[in-house]
């Protein structure tokens, strides 16, 4: 049985004139942690809302475990197992981090279901105590999650997508507008996240991600660059001309 978790082929994508996206072709393995690669521009993010299933590409085909999953919705993806946190926080600032994370865990066994009594709800509430507790935010359980800091935020919205019990997470920009601290605790946090599911990351800071991936997907002006091991990368004369210069 194949291992592969997550297949691009010949994935395209225009918006009127202009070509996001041209002929990519990426396969994701169970297991890995992976992160999709690039200067600005270079279409990580259409990418990114490809696989995740944001947006329908204007040609070829998203597969995950095989089956073509091209254009469906998005909560047809949370029901196969794809969870997915974006570069802008989305989570409810005026519910408490826990209120967050127990919404997320009721929505997977109950879905819509709100007028169940609170005590039908103690599986999920202990759920959302262990998710937060996982994520470093076990002592902020109460607070608005709009008064939590703006990592902790992003950390907030990884529990909830860990609430749906997904078998891969697509994290893009996962570290955006972080402090040099913030960042040093969510690449942690990744690291631990990505032993128990796959991980597929949208970076631009090719720093970051060097140490920590056991594979790198590089695009460039819309268009599948290179991909291999850090060494791999390291070593690529095109990867190299195209970040001479850049903050990476």
């Amino acid at each position: 049985m194949s291992d592969l978790i997550l297949e691009a082929r010949q994935v395209g994508m225009r918006f009127g004139r202009f070509q996001a996206l041209n002929d990519v072709s990426v396969s994701f393995r169970a297991g890995e942690l992976c992160a999709i690669i690039g200067p600005n521009g270079a279409g990580k993010s259409t990418f990114f809302n490809i696989l995740s299933g944001s947006l329908a590409p204007s040609a070829g085909q998203v597969l995950f475990r095989g089956q073509d999953v091209t254009g469906l919705a998005p909560h047809a993806y949370a029901r196969m197992g794809i969870a997915k946190s974006f570069q802008i926080t989305n989570v409810f600032k005026q519910l408490s981090a826990h209120e967050n994370v127990r919404v997320a865990a009721q929505m997977r066994e109950r879905r819509f279901d709100f007028l169940s009594p609170r005590s039908a709800l103690r599986e999920a509430d202990e759920a959302a105590a262990a998710l937060l507790q996982r994520v470093g935010l076990g002592g902020h359980g109460r607070r608005p999650a709009g008064d939590l800091a703006h990592g902790q935020q992003r950390a907030l919205e990884v529990a909830m997508a860990l609430a749906a019990q997904p078998q891969l997470l697509l994290m893009d920009e996962p570290t955006a507008g972080m402090s040099p601290e913030e960042t040093t605790v969510m690449m942690d946090l990744i690291q631990r996240l990505a032993a128990e599911r796959t991980v597929i990351l949208v970076e631009h800071k090719m720093k970051l991600v060097m140490g920590i991936c056991s594979r790198l997907v590089v695009l460039h002006h819309g268009e599948l660059l290179a991909e291999g091991t850090p060494e791999d990368i390291r070593a690529n004369t095109e990867v190299r001309r195209v970040y001479l210069g850049q903050s990476a």
